[in-house]
């Protein structure tokens, strides 16, 4: 087993339509507003970006991501990923009730050497700072609904 791989998934259940929330999520450069984990992003292109992410643990990650799937109809957004950590993830949005629900999906590999370094003793604690993370992502991504 690599201890260097990650699989994550999220829902959120959010009380907006689909088209409202992907109208937010489909815009990477303003996600540095509402959610305060990713500190800065960095558009390359139209389909390419730089993140800078850190959450509680005293690291922070960078990586470039590549638009591979932007499906407004379908509710996909997807892209690849390079740098610290490769691989992809995506966000999936279906109706759910009075609202959506907003599935993210994540399988990369860490690239950085320390989180290598510490891929068997720290994978608990990499697990821990993606769920708080995550958590934090959707209270921004409620307040940001809510002011749009």
């Amino acid at each position: 087993m690599d201890w260097s791989h990650h699989r994550f998934h999220s829902l959120w259940p959010l009380p907006a339509p689909p088209a409202a929330v992907y109208a937010v999520l489909q815009r990477p450069e303003d996600y540095p507003r509402w959610w305060p984990q990713v500190r800065s992003v960095t558009r390359l292109d139209d389909t390419t970006a730089v993140f800078t992410v850190r959450s509680l643990l005293p690291y922070g990650l960078s990586f470039t991501a590549r638009e591979t799937r932007r499906s407004p109809a379908a509710g996909v957004l997807e892209i690849a990923m390079s740098g610290d950590l490769h691989g992809w993830a995506r966000w999936t949005l279906t109706a759910g009730g009075p609202g959506t629900l907003a599935r993210y999906d994540q399988v990369v590999d860490a690239d950085k050497p320390l989180l290598r370094r510490l891929a068997v003793p720290g994978r608990p604690l990499f697990r821990a700072n993606h769920r708080l993370m995550m958590r934090s992502g959707r209270r921004g991504l409620l307040r940001r609904l809510e002011a749009v």
